[in-house]
């Protein structure tokens, strides 16, 4: 089966991560995704380890796509993109806001072309505000939004960043779902619609339910710190690194019996979980003495006996040989011609009706320029004179990794 959003067309004119990520998950769940990108290709062809053009992480952003790589400051290749659009279900872009509108595709422009188009535009603040125009990478956002106070060092208090681009790929999720949201209402009324997201507000809506979660009554505020769940549950074994957590009484009880420390079940400080949400510098302490007492293999089978949450801190190197993830399948190896055996991760979601599955590797810059031509009406003769013109680029048929 091809996938529940087979049928649907997405030209996708996003750059780096957070819109080819949304658009990669509508690939993988069927949608025929047309990457148009500039006859240099977007900026994360030029990454470093790239591979004739194909860096692990454009690879990883971009797969299940094709690409048409038009020269949008020339008027052959921007009647090219119209013609196009006539035939998209979803446009999706995430420009600075007004570049779109003066690249002559702006809303307005595209709904008269299609009129019950959804048009998607991803931004990092929004279209107004102080911030709108400053050029915006990740980092900015986490600063921004909390994420950076949520990792503060409680040693040091110096704010820190996660060390993965967090607000780029929840702006994904959220787009893609918003996106399949707006083509449900579409089914259902024929309408069309403008979806606007921005990261700064993704990142807060997502991290309100506990690490803002002090913020909600107004007038009764307290310190989000005191009331979000991530605590640093890092701890050293004789041979390792493992995390292991008690909320519930019951995990506390197993966890004390785990240890060989009974007597924490009645301790005053941790009997309950508001005594040890009062007491968290005191736990912590118990729990990292106690811990490191074993080694990883031991405690971990002691704290699973208990039924208290608890894993090994896996190297990422070693994610390929967990037990869990084999046997889940999360991980698969497909062929791709001219590079060989490219690892990926299946798509998270599994459908028993329409399955999702990764439909083909991403794209050379330009490889399917000719055949998208094609299929939107231009004659061998016309493509060709596109391509020697420059307004489009075209990868040649047979053309190696290499070449």
């Amino acid at each position: 089966m091809a996938g529940p959003l087979a049928g649907i067309r997405v030209v996708d004119l996003t750059l780096m991560v957070a819109g080819p990520v949304a658009t990669m998950m509508l690939g993988d769940q069927g949608a025929d995704v047309i990457k148009v990108e500039p006859p240099e290709g977007e900026r994360m062809r030029h990454m470093r380890d790239s591979y004739a053009g194909l860096p692990p992480s454009f690879y990883s952003c971009n797969r299940s796509k094709r690409s048409l790589a038009l020269n949008l400051k020339d008027e052959a290749g921007k009647a090219a993109l119209r013609r196009l659009l006539a035939t998209a279900d979803v446009l999706v872009q995430n420009f600075r806001p007004g570049a779109i509108e003066r690249m002559g595709f702006g809303e307005a422009a595209v709904r008269e072309i299609k009129p019950d188009i959804i048009f998607a535009s991803l931004s990092g603040f929004g279209e107004s505000g102080p911030y709108v125009h400053q050029r915006v990478y990740d980092p900015v956002i986490q600063a921004l939004c909390g994420l950076a106070d949520i990792q503060t060092d409680r040693d040091t208090g110096r704010p820190k960043m996660v060390r993965t681009v967090i607000p780029d790929k929840t702006t994904s999720v959220t787009a893609a779902q918003a996106i399949t949201a707006a083509l449900f209402h579409r089914e259902r009324t024929g309408e069309g619609q403008h979806i606007r997201l921005s990261m700064l507000d993704t990142m807060i809506a997502y991290l309100w339910p506990e690490g803002m979660a002090g913020l909600t009554y107004v007038g009764r505020e307290t310190d989000p710190a005191k009331a979000q769940m991530g605590l640093d549950l890092v701890f050293e074994t004789k041979d390792g690194f493992i995390t292991a957590g008690a909320v519930a009484d019951a995990e506390w009880a197993g966890m004390a019996r785990a240890f060989g420390r009974p007597e924490l079940i009645d301790d005053p400080r941790f009997r309950t979980a508001t005594d040890r949400a009062e007491h968290i510098v005191d736990r912590r302490a118990v729990m990292s003495e106690e811990v490191a007492k074993w080694s990883t293999e031991d405690i971990l089978a002691r704290l699973a006996a208990e039924d208290v949450p608890c894993a090994p801190i896996r190297r990422r190197q070693e994610l390929m040989d967990d037990p869990q993830i084999v046997e889940n399948g999360i991980l698969v190896t497909d062929h791709h011609p001219g590079i060989g055996p490219v690892r990926q991760p299946r798509p998270a979601a599994r459908f028993d009706r329409s399955p999702s599955r990764i439909h083909r590797a991403a794209p050379f810059l330009g490889e399917n320029s000719r055949e998208i031509l094609a299929e939107i009406g231009y004659g061998d003769d016309e493509i060709e004179g596109l391509i020697a013109d420059g307004a489009v680029t075209a990868r040649d048929p047979g053309t190696t990794a290499d070449g």
